[in-house]
Protein backbone atom coordinates (compact mmCIF):
# COMPACT_ATOMS: atom_id res chain seq x y z
CA UNK A 1 0.00 0.00 0.00
CA UNK A 2 1.67 3.41 -0.78
CA UNK A 3 2.09 5.97 1.80
CA UNK A 4 0.43 9.18 1.68
CA UNK A 5 3.12 11.90 2.68
CA UNK A 6 3.65 15.63 3.41
CA UNK A 7 5.10 18.47 5.40
CA UNK A 8 3.04 18.94 8.17
CA UNK A 9 -0.09 16.22 9.49
CA UNK A 10 -2.46 18.56 11.53
CA UNK A 11 -4.67 16.11 13.76
CA UNK A 12 -7.99 17.91 14.83
CA UNK A 13 -10.15 20.89 12.71
CA UNK A 14 -10.96 23.30 15.70
CA UNK A 15 -9.75 26.43 16.29
CA UNK A 16 -6.34 25.63 17.22
CA UNK A 17 -5.73 23.28 14.20
CA UNK A 18 -7.40 25.16 11.76
CA UNK A 19 -5.41 28.73 12.65
CA UNK A 20 -2.69 26.85 12.55
CA UNK A 21 -3.13 24.74 9.22
CA UNK A 22 -4.13 28.42 7.62
CA UNK A 23 -0.79 29.68 8.26
CA UNK A 24 1.59 26.63 8.04
CA UNK A 25 -0.10 26.54 4.52
CA UNK A 26 1.76 30.18 3.51
CA UNK A 27 5.05 27.84 3.49
CA UNK A 28 4.47 23.85 3.17
CA UNK A 29 2.22 21.08 2.12
CA UNK A 30 -0.05 20.95 5.03
CA UNK A 31 -2.61 17.72 5.74
CA UNK A 32 -5.08 18.17 8.14
CA UNK A 33 -7.10 14.74 9.10
CA UNK A 34 -10.37 15.16 11.38
CA UNK A 35 -12.18 12.26 12.91
CA UNK A 36 -16.11 13.17 12.03
CA UNK A 37 -17.07 16.16 9.72
CA UNK A 38 -14.50 19.52 9.75
CA UNK A 39 -16.96 21.13 11.50
CA UNK A 40 -17.11 18.69 14.57
CA UNK A 41 -15.29 20.16 17.16
CA UNK A 42 -15.42 21.47 20.59
CA UNK A 43 -15.01 25.05 19.25
CA UNK A 44 -18.48 25.36 17.93
CA UNK A 45 -19.67 24.59 21.77
CA UNK A 46 -17.59 27.47 22.94
CA UNK A 47 -20.46 30.32 23.78
CA UNK A 48 -18.97 32.50 25.79
CA UNK A 49 -15.81 33.92 23.98
CA UNK A 50 -12.66 35.12 24.03
CA UNK A 51 -10.80 36.84 26.58
CA UNK A 52 -8.06 39.86 25.76
CA UNK A 53 -7.46 43.01 26.83
CA UNK A 54 -9.09 45.75 24.24
CA UNK A 55 -10.75 47.85 26.56
CA UNK A 56 -8.93 51.35 27.91
CA UNK A 57 -10.01 50.40 31.34
CA UNK A 58 -7.82 47.19 31.11
CA UNK A 59 -4.25 46.25 30.95
CA UNK A 60 -2.07 43.29 30.97
CA UNK A 61 -1.06 42.96 34.16
CA UNK A 62 -4.91 42.62 35.34
CA UNK A 63 -5.33 39.84 32.75
CA UNK A 64 -2.44 38.19 33.66
CA UNK A 65 -3.38 38.92 37.49
CA UNK A 66 -6.60 37.44 37.00
CA UNK A 67 -5.53 34.57 34.92
CA UNK A 68 -2.45 33.55 37.38
CA UNK A 69 -5.01 33.54 40.44
CA UNK A 70 -7.65 31.10 39.25
CA UNK A 71 -4.40 28.35 38.33
CA UNK A 72 -3.87 28.54 42.15
CA UNK A 73 -0.28 28.61 41.92
CA UNK A 74 0.51 26.42 39.00
CA UNK A 75 0.78 28.80 36.32
CA UNK A 76 3.73 29.16 34.31
CA UNK A 77 3.86 32.79 34.42
CA UNK A 78 6.00 32.77 30.91
CA UNK A 79 2.84 31.15 29.15
CA UNK A 80 0.80 33.60 31.07
CA UNK A 81 2.75 36.58 29.77
CA UNK A 82 3.28 35.33 25.96
CA UNK A 83 -0.49 34.74 25.78
CA UNK A 84 -2.34 37.60 27.21
CA UNK A 85 0.31 40.20 25.27
CA UNK A 86 -0.03 38.65 22.33
CA UNK A 87 -4.04 38.53 22.17
CA UNK A 88 -4.90 41.77 20.37
CA UNK A 89 -2.57 40.92 17.61
CA UNK A 90 -4.45 36.69 17.12
CA UNK A 91 -8.12 38.92 17.99
CA UNK A 92 -7.08 41.46 14.95
CA UNK A 93 -6.25 38.06 12.58
CA UNK A 94 -9.46 36.65 13.48
CA UNK A 95 -11.27 39.71 12.80
CA UNK A 96 -8.82 40.48 9.30
CA UNK A 97 -10.14 36.82 8.16
CA UNK A 98 -14.07 38.06 8.80
CA UNK A 99 -14.66 36.89 12.52
CA UNK A 100 -17.97 39.22 13.33
CA UNK A 101 -17.65 39.95 17.13
CA UNK A 102 -20.64 41.74 18.46
CA UNK A 103 -20.22 45.34 18.40
CA UNK A 104 -22.24 48.77 20.10
CA UNK A 105 -22.13 51.49 18.68
CA UNK A 106 -18.97 50.60 16.60
CA UNK A 107 -16.90 49.46 19.63
CA UNK A 108 -16.88 45.79 20.62
CA UNK A 109 -19.45 44.55 23.51
CA UNK A 110 -17.50 43.09 25.93
CA UNK A 111 -19.08 40.75 28.57
CA UNK A 112 -17.66 39.79 31.66
CA UNK A 113 -17.37 36.31 33.08
CA UNK A 114 -16.40 34.17 36.87
CA UNK A 115 -12.85 35.10 38.02
CA UNK A 116 -12.06 38.60 35.86
CA UNK A 117 -11.50 42.16 37.40
CA UNK A 118 -12.92 43.55 34.06
CA UNK A 119 -15.20 43.29 31.08
CA UNK A 120 -12.50 41.31 28.02
CA UNK A 121 -15.05 38.63 27.10
CA UNK A 122 -15.39 39.48 23.41
CA UNK A 123 -17.92 36.97 21.79
CA UNK A 124 -20.45 36.97 18.69
CA UNK A 125 -23.85 36.99 20.63
CA UNK A 126 -23.54 33.39 22.71
CA UNK A 127 -22.06 31.07 20.31
CA UNK A 128 -18.52 32.72 19.93
CA UNK A 129 -16.98 29.48 18.88
CA UNK A 130 -19.27 28.43 16.57
CA UNK A 131 -18.77 31.83 14.33
CA UNK A 132 -14.85 31.46 14.57
CA UNK A 133 -15.06 27.67 13.26
CA UNK A 134 -17.13 28.98 10.48
CA UNK A 135 -15.13 31.54 9.31
CA UNK A 136 -11.77 29.63 9.80
CA UNK A 137 -13.29 26.65 7.78
CA UNK A 138 -14.24 28.99 4.97
CA UNK A 139 -10.66 30.15 4.31
CA UNK A 140 -8.98 26.59 4.78
CA UNK A 141 -12.07 25.30 1.90
CA UNK A 142 -10.02 27.88 -0.61
CA UNK A 143 -6.55 27.61 0.66
CA UNK A 144 -3.96 26.02 -1.29
CA UNK A 145 -1.56 24.05 -0.31
CA UNK A 146 -4.07 22.84 2.65
CA UNK A 147 -5.75 19.40 2.13
CA UNK A 148 -8.69 18.27 4.64
CA UNK A 149 -9.73 14.58 5.02
CA UNK A 150 -12.90 14.31 6.96
CA UNK A 151 -13.92 10.82 8.89
CA UNK A 152 -10.07 9.95 9.12
CA UNK A 153 -9.11 8.77 12.92
CA UNK A 154 -5.77 8.43 13.99
CA UNK A 155 -4.89 5.15 15.94
CA UNK A 156 -1.24 5.91 16.84
CA UNK A 157 1.58 7.68 16.08
CA UNK A 158 4.88 7.16 14.14
CA UNK A 159 8.11 7.37 16.07
CA UNK A 160 11.70 6.40 14.96
CA UNK A 161 13.23 5.02 16.73
CA UNK A 162 10.11 3.29 19.24
CA UNK A 163 10.99 4.69 22.49
CA UNK A 164 11.98 1.17 24.12
CA UNK A 165 14.83 0.92 20.97
CA UNK A 166 15.85 4.32 21.65
CA UNK A 167 16.62 3.57 25.40
CA UNK A 168 19.12 1.07 23.53
CA UNK A 169 20.12 3.00 20.41
CA UNK A 170 20.64 5.77 22.56
CA UNK A 171 18.88 7.39 19.50
CA UNK A 172 16.55 10.07 20.37
CA UNK A 173 12.94 9.33 18.96
CA UNK A 174 11.29 11.03 16.52
CA UNK A 175 7.52 11.42 15.45
CA UNK A 176 7.26 11.14 11.49
CA UNK A 177 3.76 10.53 10.86
CA UNK A 178 0.46 8.33 12.00
CA UNK A 179 -1.48 5.36 11.33
CA UNK A 180 -4.68 6.86 10.36
CA UNK A 181 -8.50 5.29 9.75
CA UNK A 182 -10.35 5.99 7.21
CA UNK A 183 -13.53 5.19 8.36
CA UNK A 184 -15.67 5.41 5.99
CA UNK A 185 -13.66 2.60 3.38
CA UNK A 186 -12.35 1.04 6.73
CA UNK A 187 -8.91 1.17 5.66
CA UNK A 188 -5.74 2.13 7.46
CA UNK A 189 -3.75 4.82 5.82
CA UNK A 190 0.17 5.57 6.66
CA UNK A 191 0.87 8.80 6.76
CA UNK A 192 4.31 10.30 6.49
CA UNK A 193 5.02 13.84 7.74
CA UNK A 194 8.18 15.96 8.66
CA UNK A 195 6.48 17.46 11.28
CA UNK A 196 3.32 16.66 13.55
CA UNK A 197 0.93 18.57 15.32
CA UNK A 198 -1.92 17.22 17.98
CA UNK A 199 -5.04 19.27 17.90
CA UNK A 200 -7.12 16.60 18.80
CA UNK A 201 -8.94 18.99 21.39
CA UNK A 202 -9.78 17.44 25.33
CA UNK A 203 -11.54 14.00 26.80
CA UNK A 204 -14.57 14.84 28.24
CA UNK A 205 -16.25 11.56 27.26
CA UNK A 206 -14.31 9.90 29.79
CA UNK A 207 -16.99 11.06 32.90
CA UNK A 208 -20.87 10.33 32.61
CA UNK A 209 -21.51 14.09 32.33
CA UNK A 210 -19.98 15.94 29.87
CA UNK A 211 -20.60 19.13 27.56
CA UNK A 212 -17.92 18.07 25.16
CA UNK A 213 -18.77 16.31 21.91
CA UNK A 214 -18.79 12.74 21.43
CA UNK A 215 -15.02 12.99 19.55
CA UNK A 216 -13.47 14.47 22.70
CA UNK A 217 -12.10 11.12 23.99
CA UNK A 218 -8.49 12.28 24.85
CA UNK A 219 -6.27 10.57 21.05
CA UNK A 220 -4.34 12.91 21.23
CA UNK A 221 -2.98 12.97 24.60
CA UNK A 222 -3.14 8.92 24.69
CA UNK A 223 -1.24 8.61 21.30
CA UNK A 224 1.42 11.01 22.46
CA UNK A 225 2.14 9.08 25.71
CA UNK A 226 2.23 5.83 23.43
CA UNK A 227 4.79 7.85 21.72
CA UNK A 228 7.20 8.28 25.01
CA UNK A 229 5.95 12.06 25.21
CA UNK A 230 5.49 13.98 28.60
CA UNK A 231 2.24 14.22 29.93
CA UNK A 232 1.03 16.34 33.02
CA UNK A 233 -1.43 18.04 34.93
CA UNK A 234 -4.44 15.23 34.21
CA UNK A 235 -5.70 15.42 37.47
CA UNK A 236 -6.98 19.46 37.14
CA UNK A 237 -10.10 18.33 35.33
CA UNK A 238 -12.41 21.49 34.96
CA UNK A 239 -16.06 20.77 35.40
CA UNK A 240 -18.63 23.52 33.68
CA UNK A 241 -20.84 24.50 36.53
CA UNK A 242 -23.88 25.09 34.86
CA UNK A 243 -25.05 22.67 32.05
CA UNK A 244 -28.79 22.06 31.25
CA UNK A 245 -30.19 18.89 33.28
CA UNK A 246 -32.36 16.64 31.52
CA UNK A 247 -33.16 13.71 33.82
CA UNK A 248 -33.45 11.22 30.99
CA UNK A 249 -30.05 12.78 28.93
CA UNK A 250 -27.94 9.71 31.02
CA UNK A 251 -24.25 9.73 28.98
CA UNK A 252 -25.01 11.59 26.44
CA UNK A 253 -23.58 15.35 25.83
CA UNK A 254 -25.56 18.35 27.72
CA UNK A 255 -26.56 21.41 26.67
CA UNK A 256 -23.42 24.45 28.16
CA UNK A 257 -25.31 26.70 29.82
CA UNK A 258 -22.54 29.66 29.23
CA UNK A 259 -20.78 31.35 32.77
CA UNK A 260 -21.79 35.06 30.70
CA UNK A 261 -25.11 34.29 31.89
CA UNK A 262 -24.05 34.95 35.37
CA UNK A 263 -21.90 37.61 34.32
CA UNK A 264 -25.14 39.42 33.05
CA UNK A 265 -26.31 39.20 36.67
CA UNK A 266 -28.20 35.31 36.44
CA UNK A 267 -28.20 33.84 40.14
CA UNK A 268 -27.92 30.72 41.30
CA UNK A 269 -30.45 29.48 43.94
CA UNK A 270 -31.67 26.37 45.53
CA UNK A 271 -34.94 24.48 44.27
CA UNK A 272 -36.71 26.26 46.71
CA UNK A 273 -35.24 29.77 45.72
CA UNK A 274 -32.73 30.70 47.72
CA UNK A 275 -29.29 31.98 46.53
CA UNK A 276 -26.16 30.47 47.89
CA UNK A 277 -23.14 31.23 46.67
CA UNK A 278 -21.80 34.23 48.94
CA UNK A 279 -21.79 30.99 51.19
CA UNK A 280 -19.22 29.79 49.49
CA UNK A 281 -17.41 32.53 48.06
CA UNK A 282 -16.92 36.37 48.38
CA UNK A 283 -17.34 36.94 44.71
CA UNK A 284 -20.48 35.23 44.19
CA UNK A 285 -22.17 34.04 41.86
CA UNK A 286 -18.46 35.43 39.64
CA UNK A 287 -16.85 32.85 41.66
CA UNK A 288 -14.07 30.85 39.23
CA UNK A 289 -15.65 27.85 37.96
CA UNK A 290 -13.84 25.48 40.27
CA UNK A 291 -15.22 27.56 43.68
CA UNK A 292 -19.01 27.37 41.71
CA UNK A 293 -18.86 23.50 40.44
CA UNK A 294 -18.31 22.60 43.92
CA UNK A 295 -20.61 24.48 45.88
CA UNK A 296 -23.45 23.25 43.69
CA UNK A 297 -22.14 20.05 44.26
CA UNK A 298 -22.01 20.31 47.90
CA UNK A 299 -25.29 21.89 47.88
CA UNK A 300 -27.04 19.16 45.57
CA UNK A 301 -25.47 16.40 48.15
CA UNK A 302 -26.63 17.97 51.22
CA UNK A 303 -30.26 18.12 49.96
CA UNK A 304 -30.16 15.20 47.92
CA UNK A 305 -31.26 16.72 44.50
CA UNK A 306 -29.90 16.36 41.20
CA UNK A 307 -30.18 19.94 40.32
CA UNK A 308 -29.88 23.82 40.92
CA UNK A 309 -31.65 26.68 39.62
CA UNK A 310 -30.27 29.51 37.22
CA UNK A 311 -32.40 32.27 38.07
CA UNK A 312 -32.29 34.95 35.05
CA UNK A 313 -36.33 36.45 35.88
CA UNK A 314 -35.54 39.39 37.08
CA UNK A 315 -33.10 40.42 34.29
CA UNK A 316 -34.71 42.59 31.12
CA UNK A 317 -36.37 39.98 28.63
CA UNK A 318 -35.40 41.73 25.23
CA UNK A 319 -31.78 42.17 26.21
CA UNK A 320 -31.73 38.42 27.47
CA UNK A 321 -33.34 37.13 24.17
CA UNK A 322 -30.79 39.39 22.15
CA UNK A 323 -27.78 39.32 23.61
CA UNK A 324 -28.08 34.80 24.45
CA UNK A 325 -30.19 33.60 21.42
CA UNK A 326 -28.46 30.42 21.83
CA UNK A 327 -29.39 29.50 25.44
CA UNK A 328 -32.74 30.93 24.55
CA UNK A 329 -32.85 27.95 21.51
CA UNK A 330 -31.44 25.56 24.09
CA UNK A 331 -34.14 26.63 26.79
CA UNK A 332 -37.14 26.33 24.06
CA UNK A 333 -36.07 23.09 22.87
CA UNK A 334 -36.57 21.87 26.52
CA UNK A 335 -39.87 23.87 26.33
CA UNK A 336 -38.44 26.29 28.91
CA UNK A 337 -38.81 30.00 28.58
CA UNK A 338 -36.18 31.13 30.43
CA UNK A 339 -37.01 35.00 30.93
CA UNK A 340 -39.94 33.93 33.04
CA UNK A 341 -38.53 30.49 34.05
CA UNK A 342 -35.48 29.48 36.47
CA UNK A 343 -32.59 27.19 33.83
CA UNK A 344 -32.31 23.63 35.98
CA UNK A 345 -28.77 23.33 35.83
CA UNK A 346 -25.90 21.09 37.05
CA UNK A 347 -22.24 21.05 36.54
CA UNK A 348 -20.63 18.41 33.68
CA UNK A 349 -17.22 17.70 32.78
CA UNK A 350 -16.21 20.17 30.61
CA UNK A 351 -12.32 20.83 29.96
CA UNK A 352 -8.74 19.19 30.22
CA UNK A 353 -6.11 21.83 31.67
CA UNK A 354 -3.63 19.22 31.89
CA UNK A 355 -2.64 17.37 28.36
CA UNK A 356 0.75 16.88 26.49
CA UNK A 357 3.39 19.23 28.41
CA UNK A 358 4.53 21.71 25.43
CA UNK A 359 7.16 24.78 25.56
CA UNK A 360 6.33 28.29 24.54
CA UNK A 361 7.16 27.16 21.17
CA UNK A 362 4.11 24.03 21.07
CA UNK A 363 6.98 21.69 20.77
CA UNK A 364 6.72 18.41 22.86
CA UNK A 365 9.75 16.29 24.49
CA UNK A 366 9.34 14.20 20.81
CA UNK A 367 11.21 15.59 18.42
CA UNK A 368 9.16 16.47 15.62
CA UNK A 369 5.89 16.40 17.92
CA UNK A 370 3.42 19.49 18.32
CA UNK A 371 0.48 20.02 20.69
CA UNK A 372 -1.90 23.06 20.09
CA UNK A 373 -5.37 23.81 21.99
CA UNK A 374 -6.63 21.69 24.25
CA UNK A 375 -4.88 18.52 24.08
CA UNK A 376 -1.58 20.70 25.00
CA UNK A 377 -0.74 21.73 28.82
CA UNK A 378 1.10 24.82 27.91
CA UNK A 379 1.43 26.13 31.39
CA UNK A 380 -1.29 28.68 30.99
CA UNK A 381 -3.78 27.28 32.79
CA UNK A 382 -2.41 25.88 35.88
CA UNK A 383 -4.34 23.82 38.56
CA UNK A 384 -8.04 26.12 36.48
CA UNK A 385 -8.49 27.58 33.50
CA UNK A 386 -9.87 31.36 33.42
CA UNK A 387 -13.12 31.50 31.86
CA UNK A 388 -12.81 32.06 27.87
CA UNK A 389 -8.85 31.79 27.92
CA UNK A 390 -8.91 28.52 26.22
CA UNK A 391 -9.67 30.21 22.63
CA UNK A 392 -7.29 32.77 22.76
CA UNK A 393 -4.23 29.87 23.91
CA UNK A 394 -5.30 28.21 20.55
CA UNK A 395 -4.95 30.83 18.45
CA UNK A 396 -1.84 32.20 20.11
CA UNK A 397 0.04 28.82 20.39
CA UNK A 398 -1.49 28.40 16.83
CA UNK A 399 0.61 31.11 15.75
CA UNK A 400 3.58 30.04 18.04
CA UNK A 401 3.61 26.05 16.54
CA UNK A 402 3.32 27.60 13.10
CA UNK A 403 6.87 29.54 13.56
CA UNK A 404 8.10 26.52 15.47
CA UNK A 405 7.01 24.01 12.11
CA UNK A 406 8.60 26.23 9.49
CA UNK A 407 11.77 26.28 11.35
CA UNK A 408 12.02 22.58 12.19
CA UNK A 409 11.18 21.70 8.76
CA UNK A 410 14.57 23.49 7.70
CA UNK A 411 16.53 21.30 10.39
CA UNK A 412 14.31 18.02 9.95
CA UNK A 413 16.47 14.48 8.79
CA UNK A 414 14.79 12.61 5.84
CA UNK A 415 12.03 10.67 6.63
CA UNK A 416 12.58 7.22 7.63
CA UNK A 417 10.59 4.41 6.16
CA UNK A 418 7.48 2.91 7.92
CA UNK A 419 5.74 -0.43 7.75
CA UNK A 420 2.08 -0.95 6.56
CA UNK A 421 -0.62 -1.46 9.27
CA UNK A 422 -1.08 -5.20 9.49
CA UNK A 423 -4.47 -6.65 10.11
CA UNK A 424 -2.53 -10.32 10.29
CA UNK A 425 -4.12 -12.39 12.89
CA UNK A 426 -7.20 -9.72 14.03
CA UNK A 427 -10.72 -11.30 13.11
CA UNK A 428 -14.07 -8.59 12.71
CA UNK A 429 -15.76 -9.80 15.94
CA UNK A 430 -18.77 -7.42 15.84
CA UNK A 431 -19.10 -7.46 19.33
CA UNK A 432 -20.74 -3.87 20.25
CA UNK A 433 -22.42 -4.36 23.19
CA UNK A 434 -18.76 -5.39 24.87
CA UNK A 435 -17.25 -2.10 23.44
CA UNK A 436 -20.86 0.03 24.48
CA UNK A 437 -20.92 -1.77 27.60
CA UNK A 438 -17.11 -1.44 29.04
CA UNK A 439 -17.39 2.53 27.33
CA UNK A 440 -20.01 3.17 29.88
CA UNK A 441 -18.58 1.54 32.69
CA UNK A 442 -15.30 3.72 32.34
CA UNK A 443 -17.74 6.91 32.36
CA UNK A 444 -19.70 5.75 35.24
CA UNK A 445 -16.29 5.11 36.99
CA UNK A 446 -14.81 7.98 36.61
CA UNK A 447 -17.77 10.13 37.38
CA UNK A 448 -18.44 8.53 40.97
CA UNK A 449 -14.98 8.20 42.12
CA UNK A 450 -12.92 10.85 39.94
CA UNK A 451 -15.37 13.60 39.63
CA UNK A 452 -15.53 17.02 41.45
CA UNK A 453 -14.71 15.96 45.09
CA UNK A 454 -12.08 13.12 45.15
CA UNK A 455 -10.49 11.09 47.68
CA UNK A 456 -7.56 8.63 48.56
CA UNK A 457 -10.46 5.75 48.91
CA UNK A 458 -12.52 6.47 45.97
CA UNK A 459 -9.44 6.76 43.82
CA UNK A 460 -7.69 3.65 45.06
CA UNK A 461 -11.48 2.06 43.85
CA UNK A 462 -11.56 3.20 40.38
CA UNK A 463 -8.04 1.88 40.62
CA UNK A 464 -8.79 -1.36 41.12
CA UNK A 465 -11.67 -1.33 38.61
CA UNK A 466 -9.79 0.59 35.59
CA UNK A 467 -7.01 -2.41 36.22
CA UNK A 468 -9.48 -4.84 35.56
CA UNK A 469 -10.62 -2.93 32.44
CA UNK A 470 -7.38 -2.14 30.73
CA UNK A 471 -6.64 -5.59 30.94
CA UNK A 472 -10.04 -6.34 28.86
CA UNK A 473 -9.60 -3.99 26.33
CA UNK A 474 -6.40 -4.43 25.88
CA UNK A 475 -7.49 -7.99 24.81
CA UNK A 476 -10.44 -7.48 22.71
CA UNK A 477 -7.79 -4.80 20.84
CA UNK A 478 -4.76 -6.77 19.85
CA UNK A 479 -7.14 -9.50 18.87
CA UNK A 480 -10.06 -7.42 16.58
CA UNK A 481 -10.25 -6.02 13.73
CA UNK A 482 -9.56 -2.26 13.92
CA UNK A 483 -12.74 0.06 14.37
CA UNK A 484 -13.67 4.08 15.53
CA UNK A 485 -15.24 2.44 18.49
CA UNK A 486 -12.45 0.29 19.46
CA UNK A 487 -9.87 2.85 19.19
CA UNK A 488 -11.67 5.69 21.18
CA UNK A 489 -12.20 2.43 24.09
CA UNK A 490 -8.80 1.77 23.61
CA UNK A 491 -7.72 5.76 24.51
CA UNK A 492 -10.33 6.36 27.02
CA UNK A 493 -9.42 3.20 29.39
CA UNK A 494 -5.73 4.54 29.11
CA UNK A 495 -7.00 8.23 29.86
CA UNK A 496 -9.03 7.30 32.59
CA UNK A 497 -5.97 5.24 34.22
CA UNK A 498 -3.79 8.01 33.74
CA UNK A 499 -5.86 10.44 35.14
CA UNK A 500 -6.54 8.51 37.61
CA UNK A 501 -2.55 8.34 38.66
CA UNK A 502 -2.19 11.98 38.32
CA UNK A 503 -5.03 12.36 40.72
CA UNK A 504 -3.00 10.18 43.01
CA UNK A 505 -0.09 11.52 43.46
CA UNK A 506 -1.31 15.12 44.60
CA UNK A 507 -2.03 14.85 47.88
CA UNK A 508 -3.55 18.11 48.44
CA UNK A 509 -6.28 20.41 47.42
CA UNK A 510 -5.37 22.44 44.61
CA UNK A 511 -7.59 24.25 42.23
CA UNK A 512 -9.94 22.07 40.05
CA UNK A 513 -8.47 19.23 42.62
CA UNK A 514 -10.30 18.82 45.61
CA UNK A 515 -9.09 15.55 47.82
CA UNK A 516 -11.75 15.33 51.36
CA UNK A 517 -9.12 13.52 52.75
CA UNK A 518 -6.60 16.27 52.22
CA UNK A 519 -8.84 19.51 52.03
CA UNK A 520 -6.07 22.03 52.43
CA UNK A 521 -3.56 23.29 50.33
CA UNK A 522 -0.15 21.94 50.69
CA UNK A 523 2.43 25.16 51.67
CA UNK A 524 5.02 23.07 52.59
CA UNK A 525 6.92 23.28 49.29
CA UNK A 526 6.68 25.21 46.62
CA UNK A 527 3.93 24.58 43.93
CA UNK A 528 4.85 21.78 41.51
CA UNK A 529 3.09 19.85 38.32
CA UNK A 530 2.62 16.39 38.03
CA UNK A 531 4.39 15.17 35.33
CA UNK A 532 4.68 11.18 33.75
CA UNK A 533 6.90 9.46 30.65
CA UNK A 534 4.81 6.61 31.71
CA UNK A 535 5.53 4.48 28.11
CA UNK A 536 5.02 0.83 28.65
CA UNK A 537 5.60 -2.12 26.18
CA UNK A 538 1.67 -3.28 26.39
CA UNK A 539 -0.84 -0.98 28.19
CA UNK A 540 -0.30 1.17 30.92
CA UNK A 541 -1.33 -1.06 34.29
CA UNK A 542 -2.72 1.00 36.52
CA UNK A 543 -0.87 2.02 40.35
CA UNK A 544 1.49 -0.72 41.47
Amino acid sequence: MAHHTTDVLIIGSGIAGLSLALKVARYADVLLVTKKESADAATNWAQGGIASVTAKDDDYMLHERDTIGAGAGLCHEDAVHLVVESGPARIKELMDLGVRFTMYEGVLSLGREGGHSKSRILHHQDHTGMEIESVLLRHARTTGRLQVLEHHLMIDLLIHPHPREGVVSGQPPRCFGAYVLDTRNDAVKTILAKAVVLATGGSGVAYLHTTNPAIATGDGVVAAWRAGAEIGNLEFFQFHPTAFYQPDSRGEQRDLITEALRGFGAILKTRSGMPFMHLYDERGDLAPRDIVARAIDAKLKKRGEDYVLLDCTHLPADELKTKFPHINSICQKHGLDFTTEPIPVVPAAHYQCGGVVTDLWARTTVAGLFAVGEVAMTGLHGANRLASNSLLEAVVFAHQAAMSCESWLREAPPLPDARDWSAEGTVNQEEWILIEHNRDEIRQIMWDYVGIVRSSFRLERARRRLDLLMKEVADFYWRTRITEPLVELRNLVILADLIVQCAYSRKESRGLHFMSDYPETDKSSLPRDTHFVLYSEQEPAGLR
